[in-house]
Order: C-alpha cells, then sequence, then structure tokens
C-alpha cells in the first residue's frame, strides 16, 4: 500500500485558525503533480501546536480530497498511549488507510516500553508506521524492538529518521518481508532506496512534489541514474528547507509559491533571512514558478 514520495504536509494557517481552502488546494494540487502519499498532522504539519479538532478536521478534508487516489497516513504521535490510542480511534473512524505513530518523547521509555506503547495502539486495528526519530524523541528504536513490532498484525512499517543508512537492511533482514520501510529523512533517501526502502515520507515533496515522485519511480524502476540526477537537482532545496527550524522554510518556500502562507504556531516562528534566501536561490535553481 505504502511506496514513493508520501508527503508530510504542512498546515496551512490564516489569522491563528487553520485555512482550510488552502489545505483542499494544497491536496488537490499534490495529487495532480503524482504524489504516491499524503501524511497529514505529522511534525511538519506542526501537529503539536494543533488542537484535537484542528487535528480531525485536517485528516477528514485530506480524506475527502484524495478520494481514495492515494492513501492518507494520519499523524497520531503522542508520548501518552492512552491519547495516542484516543487519536488512532479517531483515524479510523474518518477512514484514514494507516497512521504514523512518533515513538514517545520526554518520557525515555525503555525498549520494553516501547513495544508495550505500540501493542496498546495496535488494539485499535488501524494499519501502523512507526516513526523513528530520535533526534526528536530521544528515544531509539532498536532493530529488535523493531523486529518484535513488525510481527504485530498492525504493524505495517516503518518511517525511519535515524539517519543510519546501514540500519535498512538490517531492519529489512529482521522484519517480515512485506514490513514497509520508509525514510524520514530526504537527504539520504536516495542511500535508503539502495539498501532496499520502499519510499520516503519527505518534506521537500511540499515544495517539490513532482521531481520527488519521479525520483522514487526512477528508484523503483531500477533506474539510479535517472534518480541520481534528480537528487543532485534537489539536494540544495533539501538543504535549505532545514536552515531554520522546519517548517518555517517550508511555509516560506509554499508562500512564494502562492500555496499558503508563512503563518506558524509559537514556538515556532518565521524563517530566518538566511534561510529564504537558502530556499529562493534553491527555487530559482529548479526553475519553480512563484508568485
Amino acid at each position: 500500500m505504502l511506496h514513493g514520495s508520501l508527503t508530510a504536509l504542512a498546515s496551512p494557517f490564516s489569522n491563528g485558525a487553520l485555512d482550510e481552502a488552502s489545505f483542499r488546494a494544497f491536496v488537490q494540487w499534490q495529487l495532480s503533480e503524482g504524489t504516491h502519499g499524503l501524511v497529514p498532522c505529522g511534525t511538519t504539519g506542526e501537529a503539536p501546536a494543533l488542537t484535537g479538532p484542528e487535528r480531525v478536521r485536517l485528516i477528514e478534508i485530506c480524506l475527502e480530497e484524495a478520494q481514495g487516489k492515494a492513501p492518507v497516513i494520519a499523524g497520531a504521535g503522542s508520548n501518552v498511549t492512552k491519547h495516542a490510542c484516543t487519536m488512532a480511534e479517531e483515524a479510523k473512524a474518518l477512514g484514514a488507510d494507516a497512521i504514523l505513530v512518533a515513538a514517545p518523547y520526554y518520557n525515555k521509555p525503555s525498549q520494553e516500553g516501547l513495544y508495550a506503547h505500540y501493542a496498546a495502539i495496535a488494539q485499535i486495528g488501524i494499519p501502523i508506521v512507526v516513526y523513528n526519530v530520535p533526534g526528536r524523541t530521544i528515544v531509539d528504536i532498536s532493530v529488535e524492538t523493531m523486529a518484535r513490532l513488525a510481527n504485530l498484525e498492525m504493524v505495517i512499517g516503518v518511517k525511519d529518521a535515524t539517519g543510519d543508512i546501514g540500519r535498512v537492511a538490517d531492519q529489512k533482514a529482521a522484519c517480515d518481508p512485506d514490513f514497509v520501510l520508509l525514510s524520514g529523512d530526504d537527504f539520504s533517501a536516495l542511500g535508503f532506496a539502495a539498501h532496499g526502502g520502499t519510499g520516503c515520507i519527505s518534506v521537500t515533496a511540499n515544495v517539490a512534489p513532482r521531481l520527488c515522485a519521479q525520483m522514487q519511480e526512477a528508484m523503483r524502476s531500477g533506474d539510479y541514474a535517472k534518480a541520481r540526477v534528480i537528487n543532485d537537482a534537489l539536494q540544495p532545496l533539501h538543504r535549505a528547507l532545514f536552515r531554520d527550524a522546519s517548517p518555517a522554510p517550508t511555509k516560506y518556500a509554499l508562500a512564494t509559491m502562492g500555496k499558503m502562507s508563512t503563518e506558524l504556531r509559537l514556538p515556532l516562528v518565521e524563517a530566518n533571512a538566511a534561510a529564504q534566501k537558502a530556499v529562493d536561490d534553491a527555487l530559482t535553481a529548479l526553475g519553480t514558478e512563484r508568485v
């Protein structure tokens, strides 16, 4: 079900509220550009700053616009297992294809605690993509724990943002052959695929969805020469979008493209001048149309 370029969707705001019209148009644009999957309410969507009703509404709109053309993987991570289960129940009721569940942050659970967290959420009965991002959560889900999780019927894959390319092959060997291995870093998506990954949950795909989709399609067909050309072209944008706290540079880029405002929610603030220049230079190099 999950492969290729899956966009970690930014959440548009206007005067402090969700900009539903912009989000609908943004999802439609993503689909028209060839995006293979949609991921609302993740880190790039400023999930920690969303209210419960806002999160539900974003997932609902995403599903309405997708209409089955691409899978919708709803963000449902929390450091409180009971809360994560509630979010999983909401996503299931809405009809999401799967949920993306980040490892519990701040609490620093043991490997056994991590397993118990996901096992509890799995009881809700919606497919789960585990999100391993120790740079944000502090805890790292080991290969051994991932293999245990892969044995749970509802745990179908991982978004791996560890930056450890060698781990891809380790997880591939340890888990069921159908276990989905998705990169969580645009910088390493090419190498991730070469080691056996099946796709990327991408920040860059917010801004350059067609190129990200084409790169993933090239790798899927074994044309790594073409994929390298695309990746080389995208590399300045990969870097620019993290020159300041994400998703501030991404929203700046999207604003210059007429897709949504630069508005974020505190404690995030708009991208600094250096990040804006890096984004401008990257978009110019790509020939991206701006307003």
